[in-house]
């Protein structure tokens, strides 16, 4: 019996698959590709920029200012979506294409599905070499996108057009999978872009894809309860596992029932609401008082979706009980596993509720959780001072983060990425419903922000979308804003001025360094920068205001959350002052030879701090 087929160029047989690909979100059938964010050259233009014109209706095409930014903001995208749905993204070859690759390395971290469709070369190598092509003396296949090769978690060259069909199944299945999931690269030589082939027709039937949730293996289980059950002071990790599970709801019932507190990583914050009495709030450097008292002392930690990344963890010297053991409920066994951990490899959810079936009545004694409540209730007066309102010429971070919350307490979506503000918002952000709290944290990427913020918005488009990104940040990669009022996707930056890295320059004072080239004033320099960063964000199409006070912030907030358009404000801030209160050592290697005696004296805090760190 011969096949039904359909002629079409390799890049048509893209765009519509990508077009019958559905899933299902709250019970609606949804194309599981959001979009595909697109910067045309010469090696995509001609081939998949004509196949995506022709699916435009079906699966739009967003045209972004910058190759990172455009990636940042489609793996925003699939983080707040809970991974149910994601974006593509596709450049020319060369420079447009390498631009994406930090990006890559970002999704691959965090453990989220982007799918990258630079152009390559020509496979039939006539014109060689092209423009943006990069020549290997020693090796005739390789090309600039091999750099995609150990940040994706499958990669393919495409250099013949029937090629395409097993590619793509195969790309499906890592982007949809709990455990696998992360980028995919699919390389196409851009002659093959143009190429024919009779592809089936059965090829773009439309696949329906429902997320895996796989059950625990039956000894796991047993070792996981057995502990537990024999367990006086356990503490719950919860991390981004629980939101891309959906299992906020299990998780409560679950540590309700148990009597066990929660603490929460930069990607499983808002697991929990800041108001449940169990919530301790944020785990390890960044930690609260509350949730760090509770992990020094616990004996059995149960890391519900983390890779237990050294922030969380303290360099792994938070946990000082030496009968602590680590139960890693996690559907990847590589993190599932990590410090000799009892592995209970798992879906988040089913995990939980057969982890509940099986403990039965056990419950922690009083004690333990009156211990909670009481720590909580300490470190709730300790962030409400570090967030009060202040007269100071230059406010402090969780100033600003205080006048934030206040100013827009309902449906805000925040988002942030790195310099100082994520120990801040770790510790003093008061999140709500799930994914209410989005923190690119994994690879910590400066930049992310405004890109991130645009994909947060397009996935949420009734969400009240809040970014907070330092100067620095804004500084490396703030174009998105234009594409952001291309879109209409309206969001609000909060920019903290502090005058350079000041997150790092506190690191390089904290490890005995001098001040030198993180704070503007401390570079090599003839004259400083005076920056309007309104002004600047004005440029782009932005509603902008500068403000010189916490009061002004918080009037600016309120008055302007009814633009339509994204809008941009502009505060100084110290760049010295941080909260105090919580935290954890972390392991930053300090020299042991210096001139300075500053340095001497921090490395002798070091060696003492090493003491405690766990090994294996």
């Amino acid at each position: 019996m011969s096949q039904k087929t359909v002629r079409l160029t390799m890049a048509q047989a893209v765009g519509r698959f990508l077009t019958r690909q559905m899933t299902v979100v709250d019970g609606e059938k949804l194309p599981i590709f959001g979009g595909v964010f697109a910067i045309f050259g010469h090696g995509n233009v001609a081939g998949i920029g004509e196949a995506l014109h022709g699916v435009k209706d079906t699966l739009p095409t967003y045209r972004a200012q910058n190759e990172q930014g455009m990636a940042n903001a489609a793996i925003a995208f699939a983080k707040a979506s809970f991974r149910r749905r994601f974006m593509a993204c596709t450049t020319s070859i060369g420079p447009g294409a390498l631009n994406m690759v930090t990006s890559a390395a970002l999704a691959h971290v965090n453990r989220l599905p982007v799918l990258f469709l630079p152009g390559d070369v020509f496979a039939n190598r006539r014109p060689d070499p092209v423009l943006q092509q990069m020549e290997n003396f020693g090796d005739g296949t390789m090309t600039v996108n091999d750099c995609f090769r150990p940040v994706s978690r499958y990669f393919d060259r495409i250099t013949r057009p029937e090629q395409i069909i097993p590619a793509l199944r195969r790309a499906m299945q890592v982007l949809t999978d709990p455990a696998d999931c992360g980028p995919v690269t699919l390389s196409l030589c851009q002659d093959v872009q143009a190429e024919a082939y009779d592809y089936p027709e059965s090829f773009f039937d439309e696949k329906l894809w429902i997320p895996r949730r796989a059950e625990p293996d039956a000894d796991e289980l047993a070792t996981a309860i057995a502990a537990i059950k024999a367990a006086k002071n356990p503490v719950i990790i919860a991390g981004g596992g629980v939101l891309y599970s959906q299992a906020s709801a299990a998780l409560a019932s679950f540590a309700e029932k148990h009597g066990i507190p929660v603490v929460e990583t930069q990607a499983g914050k808002s697991s929990l609401p800041h108001s449940h009495p169990l919530n301790m709030g944020s785990i390890g450097v960044t930690g609260t008082s509350a949730a760090n008292g509770l992990a020094e002392q616990a004996d059995v930690v149960l890391a519900i979706g983390s890779r237990l990344q050294d922030f969380t963890t303290g360099s792994w010297a938070l946990f000082q009980n030496e009968a602590v053991k680590i139960i890693g409920l996690n559907v990847q066994p590589f993190d599932a596993a990590k410090h000799e951990g009892l592995p209970l490899v798992s879906d988040a959810c089913v995990g939980l509720e057969r982890l509940g079936a099986g403990l039965g009545g056990y419950r922690t004694d009083s004690a333990w959780e009156r211990k909670a409540t009481d720590g909580k209730s300490d470190w709730l007066k300790a962030a409400g001072k570090a967030t009060a309102t202040t007269n100071a010429a230059l406010p402090s971070d969780a100033q600003v983060i205080g006048a934030v919350q206040r100013a827009r307490p309902n449906n805000t979506t925040l988002v942030c990425a790195a310099g100082g503000l994520p120990g801040e918002l770790h510790k003093l952000w008061q999140a709500g419903a799930p994914g209410s709290y989005h923190m690119e944290y994994g690879f910590s990427t400066m930049g992310y922000e405004v890109a991130g913020g645009l994909g947060v918005k397009l996935a949420r488009p009734d969400s009240d979308v809040i970014v907070m990104i330092g100067d620095g940040s804004y500084m490396m990669l703030n174009s998105e804003i234009a594409s952001s009022i291309m879109l209409g996707a309206k969001m609000t930056i909060v920019l903290l001025d502090n005058g350079g890295y000041g997150c790092i320059n506190r690191l390089q004072m904290a490890t005995g360094g001098a001040n030198f080239n993180n704070l503007l004033r401390d570079t090599h320099h003839v004259a400083l920068p005076s920056i309007d960063f309104a002004g600047h964000a004005a440029s782009m199409g932005a509603v902008t205001r500068k403000v010189s006070s916490i009061g002004e912030l918080e009037s600016a907030l309120k008055e302007m959350a009814a633009e339509e358009r994204t809008t941009v404000i502009v505060i100084d801030t110290d760049p010295l002052i941080t909260t105090d209160e919580g935290g954890h050592w972390w392991d930053v290697a300090v020299p042991e030879v210096s001139e300075r005696a500053e340095v001497l004296a921090a490395r002798k805090g070091y060696e003492k701090a090493l003491a405690s760190q766990r090994i294996g």
